[in-house]
């Protein structure tokens, strides 16, 4: 199963690659990773999802958790509700009025916005969870898609639960 693990860190030199090299000590894997500072000068939040049975993900997290940069940490997929998001850029062929208008069109229905237009092609920015964003692609023709830039998830805990200091 899939979890999203977010966590408050030293916002210092050598924190991210801490973390990474747990992951890969272990031989556990990151699907995705996100990081950025927060309100708090001297900390970041980082997102890491990753998959596991409840016993390896319970290990990733005491070993996280081990960690000196690791100020706190919550599984936000284990903690009830939550919200999840990725973003994707999508560029996509758009060379003749056929193309742009069903780009145009699945773009609209999968609530995406249009970021750059040129002669041939469409860059789309998306954001949802990885099940829209898949869906997406699968809408629209395989060879009309020139690169996909994908953020990863990254996901907050709904109601009182926060994680803060």
């Amino acid at each position: 199963m899939q979890h999203i693990i977010s966590l408050l860190m030293e916002n210092e030199s050598g924190a991210l690659s801490r973390v990474a090299g747990l992951f890969s000590a272990r031989g556990y894997n990151i699907e995705s990773l996100t990081v950025a500072a927060t309100e708090d000068a001297s900390l970041s939040r980082m997102t890491i999802v990753t998959s596991g049975s409840n016993e390896i993900i319970e290990q990733i997290n005491k070993q996280l958790n081990k960690l000196i940069d690791v100020v706190k940490l919550v599984d936000i997929t284990a903690n009830g509700e939550h919200i999840e998001r990725e973003l994707m850029l999508i560029k996509v062929q758009a060379d003749n009025s056929e193309k742009r208008e069903e780009v145009k069109r699945q773009a609209d229905i999968f609530h995406g916005r249009i970021l750059d237009v040129t002669d041939t092609t469409y860059i789309i920015e998306l954001t949802g969870e990885g099940s829209k964003l898949d869906a997406f692609i699968a809408a629209i023709d395989a060879s009309d898609i020139l690169e996909t830039v994908r953020s990863g998830a990254t996901g907050i805990t709904r109601g009182e639960t926060c994680l803060r200091l």
